[in-house]
């Protein structure tokens, strides 16, 4: 008797080779199909059983359907694969509707609501910010009269600083009278100013000790500040005392917010001054998924490890397999905005001041001269991407400036 194939359903939204899904699961021995955006169809393997497409895979209603219709042709999935951030939410509903194994909206609500978030890491003993909801500009100002300012306002659930505003004072709260109407729409927090370097820091929490993992720090700005149209780079830490540090902070994180579960990690911490003068970290936020950008590529580039595959394995319900990255070379990443908003047309892609030959990023993605840039957000759809190897943090610090300050990007905006 012929055992049917067993049959995934895969999530998809990227157009770029984010995740590799043939290396995860055997697409002859399963039936593997896709609910898939338009773009994203460029990079679903060949041999996908089946790809239905949707406008959007953050739509539930659209995914819903087109994953009734997979149920009806191939059988319920015994596995939904969704490794991009904003489409956990999803997944997690659809999960619990149609018996799918895998994460539960309640067991992902400790990564996506901010603020029950940050309660459960100051609970288990770890440095945060204060912070408190705020549901509308009174209880801003009375968080910004109790705790100072500067503070900064965000959604309890959000992805890629949506909605996030710094405010200075209480003029400046008065200054942004479109608050009032964000904080009426949804759940706000408000949280101190913290004046300092922002790591990322990205691996695998195994469930009881972390494994593999590497810190990197921003630097241009912040993510916030990329939503504001300046640019943003990233460099891994080769510092051994910071290092040294950030390793008992992340394991502190992986056992309060995972307990006894594996979870792949994007984890954001300030970088302060402890009382003896060496780095001390504050937690910031932390997501259940590999972090964005260009870090999947960096990771694979240059240490030899695909944090996709573990986050794919969990997804999967089998034992997450990480690689320890290789060490010896430093990876970075830097994201230039558009120069105009999409849609618009790339017109030009050059260096007005060409890096020198160790300073070049291994690679410079941007949509090809010629052909339109879509109004899709994330950062995959930003002006200009690069990827940098070096060796040493200072040396892939000095080649993201000096490829932030010497590529120029011409587009024209296209009517909508």
């Amino acid at each position: 008797m012929t055992r049917t194939r067993p049959h995934v359903t895969v999530l998809h939204r990227w157009r770029d080779t984010h995740a590799l899904y043939a290396d995860y699961v055997d697409h002859a021995t399963h039936r593997v199909t896709y609910i898939s955006t338009e773009l994203g169809r460029a990079s679903v393997p060949e041999g996908a059983e089946a790809v239905v497409t949707v406008g959007l895979t953050d739509d539930l209603p659209a995914v819903r359907t087109a994953l009734a219709g997979l149920v009806e042709r191939y059988g319920p999935p015994e596995a939904l694969l969704a490794l991009n951030e904003g489409d956990l939410d999803t997944a997690a509903l659809v999960r619990e509707e149609f018996g799918i194994a895998g994460q539960t909206p309640e067991e992902l609500a400790v990564f996506r609501d901010k603020l029950l978030m940050c309660t459960t890491v100051a609970a288990a003993g770890i440095p945060v910010p204060a912070l408190a909801h705020v549901p509308d500009p009174d209880a801003v100002r009375e968080f910004g009269r109790a705790h100072g300012w500067p503070l900064v306002c965000k959604p309890h659930r959000g992805t890629a600083s949506r909605g996030v505003v710094r405010l200075d004072s209480e003029a400046d709260l008065d200054a942004h009278p479109e608050l009032a109407a964000d904080l009426a729409a949804e759940p706000f927090l408000a949280q101190t100013y913290v004046d300092a370097p922002i790591l990322h820091i990205d691996g695998l929490w195994e469930g009881d000790r972390l494994g593999g993992w590497t810190a990197s720090r921003y630097v241009g700005g912040t993510c916030a500040d990329f939503t504001q149209g300046n640019w943003l780079g990233s460099v891994e830490e080769d510092d051994p005392v910071l290092l040294a540090a950030v390793e008992p902070f992340t394991a502190a994180v992986g056992a309060a917010l995972g307990g006894g579960r594996p979870w792949v990690f994007h984890l954001e911490a300030f970088v302060t001054r402890g009382a003896d003068g060496g780095p001390a970290l504050v937690f910031l936020e932390c997501g259940a998924r590999v972090g964005g950008g260009e870090i999947p590529f960096t990771w694979r580039d240059v240490h030899g490890a695909d944090l996709m595959a573990a986050a794919a394995d969990i997804q999967l319900g089998r034992a997450p397999v990480l690689p320890a990255p290789k060490t010896g070379e430093v990876g970075g990443y830097l994201l230039l905005p558009l120069p105009v908003p999409a849609p618009c047309l790339v017109e030009r892609a050059d260096w007005t001041a060409p890096p020198a030959e160790d300073r070049m990023p291994y690679a410079v993605l941007h949509v090809p001269v010629g052909q339109r840039v879509p109004p899709i957000s994330g950062y995959e759809h930003v002006g200009t991407r690069f990827r940098f190897r070096g060796p040493s943090t200072a040396a892939v610090e000095e080649a993201i400036g000096t490829s932030a300050n010497g590529f120029r990007l011409t587009c024209t905006p296209l009517d909508t």
